[in-house]
This record gives C-alpha cells, structure tokens and sequence, in this order.
C-alpha cells in the first residue's frame, strides 16, 4: 500500500524507486540494526524476529541486520548466522512474515574479522584480519566469557594467502544459503572497520602479497567476494555497504577521500542492486562534518546504480538529500527501531516513540517488539 503526505518537502521520500530486481515502494528504507536477540547456542531466529520485521515491513527495503557467513565471522553475543541448515530454517519464519505483511528484505553477510574474541573462533583461535592487530575497546562477548559481558579485545592474525580462497567461498555458501531462506537479496558488508574494510583500510593493512599494498590490491578481497556473491545470485539482487570513516576498533584510512570513490568505482559496471554508504555520525564514533558529506558525493558520482545513503538522518534531510540528487533513498536505524510504522509517522511529520538504548541489546520482547504504532496509540486513547 502505498502512502502519501502532504508536506510537499517530504514528498521526495513517498516515490517509489527502482532498486535493482525490483521497485521500492518508497525510499525510506530499513538500516542494519543489531539487536543482539538470537538463539545463544544455535545463532537462529525466532518468532520474536519474525514479528519485529513484520511490523516494519512498510519499509521500502528492510536491510536485515547483520548476519555472519562462518563460525568464524562471529563477534558479538547472540548474533545470528546464515551458514548452517537450521539457521536458514529459522530465516524462513522472518522472510515469509515480511512477505506476507508487504515488505522486502536483504540478508546483511558479514564477517567482523578481528573485531572479536576467541570466546566466539573455532576451537577458541585468534580472530583474523587483514594483518596482525588489536582493536581498541572492549569485545561484547554477553556470557560467554566469565569476565563479560565486555572483555577487551586480543590480537587478530593475519589471514594467510592460502585461506582467502576459503573465505571466499563462505561467503558464496551464506550467499545460497540466504537465497535458500526466501531473502529477496543480499547486502555484502564491506563496512564499518570489519573484515573486508579491514583490507581496504590502509590503518590495517600491511601486507606484501596480492591483497596489500597499493589501493588497488587492498580492494582486491571486496571485488573477488562481491564477485563469488554474483556467482550464486543475480547481480541486481546485490548490494554493498561501505563507511568512509568510523567503525569499531579506532582505525581508519589515511586518504578516505581517495579510497572509498576508488571503491565505488570498482563496483560499478556490475548492475549491482545499490550501493549503500554511511556518513560519519554520533552513533559511528565521528561527528557529523561536510568533509564526510563530501566524500559521498563523490563516491554517488564513481558509482553508477542506486545510491543510499546512510548516517542519523532525519527525515527533512534525507528529503532534501533525495530531491538534490545525492542519494536515491536513505536508510533509518533508531527511529526504525523505536517506530515500527515509520513511513506513517514521517507522513504526518510524527509523532515518534523515544528509542529506549537499555534495550538495545540482548533480552526479548521490551524494547524491540513493544514499541507502538500509531494505531496502537489512537486505540489507547479515551473515547
């Protein structure tokens, strides 16, 4: 169904909008938001999933949230997978209720690299990485660990040569596997300081084989992953995610400005479904400034499909964003979080339920499926 407002200067937001196999019916779309909710031994979705992106399904696009490829691509308690049978069983209950409900979602894969704990490897190993480092801060590691739920973070190694082709293949499985889970398409994460933003990162890699050194060899791993993606699915059922500036583990490129349009540039000619960037914000670790504006309209001119953009938008904003050509749709995290019909709510200018951040990760059904619409707030209302 779609929705209409009369604030002309939001407008730009109700239009639907080509998004690789398919059309948006409108461009406010669903950001990656983990939740910390899944099953702690098994990383399944439950009902409770199912029912919390039903509601959101008015969405444009639902970017589910972030989802590892491997046992090894894991790095915060009670994050969900999409690697073994049972886990795309239980994606199945999310995907059909998204569907039935009117809504479209992508898997996010994922893998965090050396943003994790050796509570979390294979038979308790080093996290990987582009080359050998510690992240700064701390690993949510929730009860896994008898000194968490916050433990600093250890040593990564560096991934040898020989294991790439390895981990290229497990994002190819979790590519089938998400497919096989009903999804409508992926999202590859090359964002936010994990993995594959590890290599592009010139702060974190230091390597003298094929997949260090010059620009060109750092994007090497995110062109051959998105590459094996592309084996398993139409092209324009995937998306990739990139963030200039900010992420965890306190690195960063030292000419962003350069490399994340290089990497924009090496995504184009694919027919990809978008590409997807954050702008530095609150909630990354960077402040909002137009330097990292800058940086995204560079990187919207280098690629040539869909752009969205990212980073504690508000909805006047992402408008204006809209409507001056910088982005083709914009994806919201914590006003999605705490309202479930957003696209109703920014329709009628709000009113907007306060997102509750004591709730954000871990627990059940408080804070993340009880939030009300504005049904559910007219109904409440004395006669």
């Amino acid at each position: 169904m779609s929705i209409k407002t009369e604030n002309a200067d939001l407008k730009p937001l109700f239009e639907p909008v080509p998004i690789g196999a398919f059309e948006a019916k409108n461009r406010i779309f669903m950001a990656p938001l983990t939740r910390s909710r899944s099953e702690a031994k098994t990383n399944e979705q439950t009902g409770l999933h199912a029912l919390y992106y039903a509601q959101r399904a008015g969405a444009g696009l639902i970017v589910g949230e972030a989802t590892q490829i491997s046992k090894q691509g894991q790095g915060y308690a009670w994050t969900p997978g999409i690697f073994t049978e049972s886990q795309v069983e239980s994606w199945k209950v999310v995907t059909d209720a998204v569907h039935e409900a009117g809504g479209r979602i992508f898997c996010q894969l994922w893998h965090v690299g050396a943003i994790s704990h050796p509570v979390f490897q294979p038979d308790g190993g080093q996290p990987v990485s582009a080359s050998a480092w510690t992240p700064d801060g701390e690993a949510f590691v929730g009860d896994r660990h008898e000194d968490g739920p916050q433990v600093p973070f250890q040593e990564s190694r560096a991934l040898r040569s020989d294991e790439i082709p390895g981990l290229i293949e497990d994002y190819r499985h979790a590519a089938k596997c998400a497919a096989d889970a009903g999804f409508d398409g992926v999202e590859v994460h090359c964002a936010n300081n994990y993995l594959i933003d590890q290599f592009i990162r010139s702060a974190t890699n230091d390597r003298d084989d094929d997949y260090g050194g010059s620009l060109d060899n750092r994007l090497r791993l995110m062109r051959e992953v998105v590459d094996a993606v592309c084996d398993v699915l139409p092209a324009d059922r995937v998306g990739v995610r990139l963030s200039p500036q900010g992420g965890p583990g306190g690195t960063e490129d030292a000419k962003p400005e350069e490399t994340y349009p290089a990497a924009a540039k090496a995504l184009a000619g694919r027919g990809l479904a978008y590409l997807h960037v954050i702008r530095p914000n609150s909630h990354t670790g960077e402040g909002k400034d137009e330097s990292g504006d800058k940086i995204l309209h560079r990187m919207r001119e280098a690629f040539d499909g869909p752009f969205i953009a990212n980073g504690n938008f508000q909805p006047a904003e992402a408008a204006r964003w809209i409507a001056d050509g910088h982005a083709d749709a914009v994806t919201f995290g914590r006003l999605f979080l705490a309202n479930p019909d957003l696209p109703e709510r920014i329709a009628q200018d709000g009113p907007y339920n306060e997102p509750d951040e004591e709730t954000f990760y871990g627990g059940g059904a408080e804070g993340y499926t009880d939030y009300p619409s504005l049904e559910q707030v007219d109904d409440a209302l004395p006669a």
